[in-house]
């Protein structure tokens, strides 16, 4: 599985624990690959799904994936990725930058994080033996800054941004040469997210849904999602991607501004305050790559105001379903969608996630 780098310079580099991006400044990539269809037998992990090569994910996996997937409302799934071991989607990355970290015997590593992907890193290094560092931008839920620190990992806040943040963590990689367990520029944490997308594909029944509704903030389950069903269309089991509808705050929207501005490239904005803390980045790193996944999928982007977030976050705890705000954004736009007659969800299978638990942080 370990495979080079590449980026849109032409340049390629092997992994090491010191790579985090090109020496021209660049995001590193992976070449789209063929997925392997059907998955191996036995166990329901999301490891499964992908060819781990030298990767030691047996020492260290929590179990994570296969996540239920339900219906609602006649037509529409939710798949509740917040029954992750740490309570979120990004579990499915962090497990495997963790197992790239260990196989590259980096001795620390330092993520940075709203929240969720950092107590995800923290639990996976405990795991693997490996000391970490999460920095978080002040105003982190509580409960997930003391999630972190329960598995070990020391916390850096930083005033300011979440963008700032990324600079911080940054400048601590540069430093100190530890590995960049970063959802943003690590490519190989989307081999992690792209089997949110072959589960439901196998869940279904071996059927595309029409269309996926998912948050987008740095676009890490977008991009992953996106990337499941390409591969699958270039294994040629499948003939076409899902429509994916993206969803952000209306508070910050750098992506959705872009798209209905007709840019291939988003412009930072000025974030308000948001109960999607999650996706509330204002200038996204891989912005023109998740732009270019929904186009590729004839989807859209939308947006949700503050009060649509909170009565979806409602509506899903009475029935049962108790997600952190941010996890509430894609029900939100469904709602939304199907009140206004909307055909990007009219016809077909709709899948949601339900990203991260109410546990983590609530209203």
């Amino acid at each position: 599985m370990i495979v080079p780098y590449e980026c849109r310079c032409g340049s390629s580099y092997a992994p090491t624990a010191d790579r985090w991006r090109c020496d021209c400044g660049g995001l590193l990539d992976l070449p789209l690959g063929a997925v392997t269809w059907p998955p191996r037998a036995g166990g329901r992990s999301m490891w499964r799904y992908l060819d781990a090569g030298d990767l030691p994910w047996r020492d260290i996996t929590l179990g994570e994936g296969d996540t239920p997937l339900i219906e609602e409302d006649g037509g529409m799934h939710l798949k509740l990725e917040f029954a992750s071991p740490t309570g979120s989607f990004k579990d499915r990355g962090a497990v495997v930058l963790v197992a790239l970290a260990r196989a590259l015997n980096a001795s620390r590593l330092v993520a940075d994080s709203s929240g969720n992907a950092g107590t995800a890193v923290a639990a996976y290094a405990a795991r693997a033996g490996i000391a970490a560092e999460i920095f978080v931008p002040a105003g982190t839920s509580e409960k997930k800054l003391h999630q972190i620190r329960g598995h070990g990992a020391e916390v850096t806040v930083v005033e300011g941004s979440r963008e700032d943040t990324a600079t911080a963590a940054a400048a601590r990689v540069e430093e100190s040469g530890a590995f960049y367990a970063s959802h943003v520029y690590n490519p190989y944490f989307h081999e992690g997210t792209k089997t949110y997308a072959l589960e439901i594909f196998e869940q279904l029944g071996g059927a595309v849904p029409a269309t996926l509704v998912l948050p987008a903030g740095n676009g890490t389950l977008v991009l992953g999602a996106h990337r499941g069903f390409a591969e699958l269309r270039a294994a040629g089991v499948i003939d076409r991607v899902p429509r994916i509808v993206a969803v952000q705050s209306e508070l910050c929207a750098p992506l959705a501004e872009a798209w209905t501005a007709g840019r291939d490239e988003p412009e930072p904005v000025q974030p308000g305050h948001t109960l999607a803390e999650g996706i509330a980045i204002a200038d996204p790193a891989r912005g023109s790559r998740i732009l270019a996944a929904v186009e590729d999928s004839h989807g859209a982007f939308v947006t949700v105001g503050e009060d649509e977030i909170a009565e979806a976050h409602a509506a899903l705890a009475a029935r049962g379903l108790w997600v952190e705000p941010t996890g509430a954004v894609s029900y939100a736009a469904v709602r939304r969608l199907r009140a206004e007659g909307s055909p990007l969800v009219i016809g077909g299978t709709i899948v949601a996630p339900l990203c991260g638990s109410g546990l983590k942080a609530s209203l």
